[in-house]
Parts: structure tokens; sequence; C-alpha cells
């Protein structure tokens, strides 16, 4: 089965990582929590999950994972201005394998420069920074584009689940 890096600091919003985790967990795959310094335990911003960190940005790359899991809130803000966290998320999105992104992921990806040409949602606020990093905005409760899962927000979680188990095989 696959295994999942999920790029993830302090202020994620708890159900875009505990319900995808749940579900990947639950069809028999792996996550490895990636964050800005391991050993650490980070928060979500709501419910206060906490999630260990298992290994630093600067210690892997996408070579090492089969997916990337990218959970919104305040999370993805946080991970941008590390240059090992930018370097991952470009990496992924080059490689070609999959990458899950819900509500304010796409910042992490914009940092990165890797939406030029390419079709996504997110959350409200952050269409108009989608749409300055060349990519087309589409306000859907998913989209998928080649590697690329994206949604909204938490009300678009069971299908950004279905959509990425089943880009997952």
């Amino acid at each position: 089965m696959s295994r999942i890096a999920v790029i993830i600091a302090d202020d994620f919003e708890d159900s875009e990582y505990t319900e995808p985790a749940a579900a990947f967990k639950n069809a028999g795959h792996s996550l490895v929590h990636v964050g800005l310094k391991e050993g650490d335990t980070v928060k979500g911003k709501k419910q206060g999950t906490a999630v260990r960190i298992d290994r630093s940005a600067r210690d892997v790359s996408a070579a090492d994972f089969d997916a990337l899991l990218i959970p919104g809130g305040y999370s993805p803000d946080k991970i941008r201005v590390d240059e090992d966290a930018v370097r991952l998320a470009a990496e992924f999105m080059k490689s070609g394998k999959p990458v899950f992104a819900i509500c304010h992921a796409a910042q992490l990806l914009i940092t990165a420069r890797a939406l030029a040409g390419r079709r996504l949602t997110g959350w409200k606020s952050i269409i108009q920074d989608i749409r300055n990093a060349g990519a087309e905005y589409i306000d859907a409760e998913v989209v998928v584009d080649e590697n690329l899962v994206t949604s909204r927000h938490p009300g678009d979680l069971p299908v950004f689940i279905e959509a990425s188990l089943k880009k997952l095989g």
C-alpha cells in the first residue's frame, strides 16, 4: 500500500487532517507526518488534535513517499516560510505523484510555484492568490487535475476523500 507524507504545522484544520488520515489508514495506507522539526507535536486549531512530527521536511524528499496530503487551516501558511517544505511540495508536483490539498493548502503550492496552468479549488479567501499563481480556480467540491486533488473546505471532505482514495488506486 501507499506511504503518504502529511505535511503539517500548528493550527491545521482538525477535520481536514483527521478524516483523510483515518480513511487512508482504514484503506491500508501508512502516514508519515512531516513538519518543520522532527519530534515536535503540532496541534489543530479547533479541537487541538495532537500530531507528532515523524520527520523534518529537510530530511525527506518526494522519492521517499507515494503521495502528499496537505491539510488546510493556518498550517500551510506557517509551512510555506520553510524552504525545505516548499522544495518538498514542488518535488511532489513535478513527480506526478498524488498531491491531496484542501482549503488553504494551495498556499504551500503557490509558494512552490507549482500551480501555473493547473485547475484547482480552495478556500474562498485565496481564490485571487490561486489565479495570480497562473491557475484556473474552479468552484467545486473536488477538482482533480492530473496528480492534484483539491477541495474547498471541511464540508467537501467526503468527496475529497473518495477522489483521493481513487487516485491512490
